[in-house]
């Protein structure tokens, strides 16, 4: 069993900057995917980024050029540096992580980003 918890979420001007951070523990395996997904009120979760266990990441579109992934392996811990915030980011953060065919969510943290 894996427990992921997120901290970090907040309220920000737009324009301004936020950092998650996802903290994974239990049955992690070495190599695995953790990363960002995100839903607003009304709307389908989507990804945000993510980031395997060797560095690779992918970004959605919307992320790109303003929200950088990072990791730290020996603390199972995944960052998301959110720069240049808009209201349109307004919604509930998610991490996640993948691995030996399971997929675990984190309960969630509101990042509302004002105008």
């Amino acid at each position: 069993q894996v427990q992921l918890v997120e901290s970090g979420g907040g309220l920000v001007q737009a324009g301004g900057s936020l950092r998650l951070s996802c903290s994974a523990s239990g049955s992690t395996f070495r190599f695995n995917s953790m990363g960002w997904y995100r839903q607003a009120p009304g709307k389908q979760r989507d990804l945000v980024a993510l980031i395997t266990s060797y560095g690779s990441t992918n970004y959605a579109d919307s992320s790109k050029g303003r929200f950088t992934i990072s990791r730290d392996n020996a603390k199972n811990t995944v960052y998301l540096q959110m720069n240049s915030l808009k209201p349109e980011d307004t919604a509930v953060y998610y991490c996640n992580l993948k691995q030996m065919g399971i997929s675990a969510w984190g309960q969630g943290t509101q990042v509302t980003v004002s105008s």
